[in-house]
């Protein structure tokens, strides 16, 4: 009798298992994205997740705010660190970061980026590294990346015939008017303390080139692509002086 009841109760347990995780595979399949509540109107002025024009239009600005603020703070504190950008924050504080960002900035109403709420000093974000973190991860969440989709196989092809000259000078039509200029100046102060923070322009390019582009149909091979993506961020720094003088 009592083994009967245990089987009774493990068959039990096995059912209440099986609905549990029927129940939360609905829950996830049915959840809308992030897009269908932005179009929806229940989530408004989000910072990340934003395309970077319409960012720039609501801040009147040429970078966002909260690029400008990351990339302050590692100007200030994280110029020497060995392996800034490269080495991962605490993925939980990134993300608290981000969610304290995208909730300062969620309202209906015309909002302020409210600066005296967010400051990066704080010593809740004293780990630059999760500061780099937080900013990589708004740029991959970009709906369109740092470098427009248009421009992508161009830069591949100008990579596959090694055609640098060609490859600069439609870069620079881009980059010289954009907030991309901006966020490679820093990257190029970096390259210059590299003897200290290791960071050369091959590392940085590993790290950027699958954050700031990639094709808008990633299909076919994605290690080749992957290649391509990392040598076009790393001629951009090697030749920043002819691109961004």
């Amino acid at each position: 009798m009592q083994l009967g009841r245990g089987l009774h109760h493990s068959a039990s347990d096995t059912s209440d298992k099986n609905r549990v995780k029927s129940r939360l595979k609905k829950f996830i399949t049915r959840r809308p994205s992030l897009k269908t509540l932005q179009e929806k109107g229940l989530i408004k002025d989000q910072i990340f997740g934003s395309h970077l024009h319409t960012l720039c239009e609501r801040e009147n600005s040429t970078v966002p705010r909260f690029v400008k603020q990351c990339i302050e703070a590692v100007e200030k504190r994280g110029l020497d660190v060995d392996g800034i950008y490269r080495v991962s924050g605490n993925l939980a504080t990134i993300q608290k970061l981000r969610f304290i960002v995208n909730q300062g900035n969620c309202s209906i109403s015309p909002r302020v980026f409210p600066e005296e709420k967010l400051n990066l000093d704080d010593s809740q974000w004293e780990d630059i590294h999760v500061v780099t973190g937080a900013l990589k991860m708004f740029f991959r969440d970009l709906p369109e990346p740092l470098f427009p989709y248009s421009f992508f196989e161009q830069f591949v092809e100008a990579i596959r015939l090694s055609s640098c000259n060609f490859t600069i000078q439609k870069q620079s039509q881009f980059y010289l008017n954009s907030s991309g200029s901006f966020c490679f100046l820093s990257l190029h102060r970096i390259v210059a303390r590299a003897s200290k923070n290791l960071m050369s322009t091959h590392s940085l390019g590993i790290v950027f080139g699958p954050t700031l582009l990639r094709a808008e149909n990633e299909t076919g091979n994605m290690a080749v692509h992957m290649v391509y993506q990392n040598q076009i961020a790393e001629l951009m720094l090697s030749a920043y002086d002819q691109i961004f003088s």
